[in-house]
């Protein structure tokens, strides 16, 4: 972040939270899913912790949505005119990367929502897995399929 913070627009101020942001996001997935996979695989029980965890997961990304709804009213690459569909940068932005991510979100929040509802201590894990696995390849693939090769990893300038 090489310019001061001071001389920064909205615009620029959302797009770095949301571009670091994700790495919370994506550090309390990959611990949510490989707690779910150990639980699941090694028929473990489903402590207070794994809740927790598959929680913090999903208010994260949760609030990662919110940041980027934020961002996409903000953004000049988000436009609603007659070349919007034509131009793959301006349709990626405002069509396809919130379109897989809103998937992702609800992926995350009926494979939480689920375990809520299950008994049975591995099929809790499973529902975890399942979901969380599904919308980690959809949030990675959101990030880089960007026809302007936005980096996964690093702050986006």
């Amino acid at each position: 972040m090489a310019k001061n913070f001071i001389g920064m627009n909205a615009y620029n101020i959302v797009k770095y939270l949301h571009s670091g942001f994700r790495f919370v996001v994506i550090i309390l997935l990959v611990l949510a899913i490989l707690q779910s996979l150990s639980g699941w695989l090694g028929r473990r029980r489903y402590t207070e912790g794994n809740r927790k965890l598959n929680l913090f997961a999903m208010i994260s990304a949760h609030t990662q949505l919110l940041i980027g709804l934020i961002l996409y009213f903000l953004s000049p690459f988000v436009q609603f005119n007659s070349s919007t569909m034509k131009t793959p940068l301006t349709r990626f932005w405002t069509m396809e990367h919130i379109t897989m991510m809103i998937i992702a979100l609800v992926l995350i929040t009926i494979g939480h929502s689920r375990s809520k509802k299950l008994n049975a201590p591995e099929a809790k894990h499973k529902s975890i897995a399942i979901f969380y696995i599904i919308a980690m390849i959809l949030i990675i693939l959101a990030i880089v399929l960007s026809p302007d090769h936005r980096p996964f990893f690093g702050i986006t300038a």
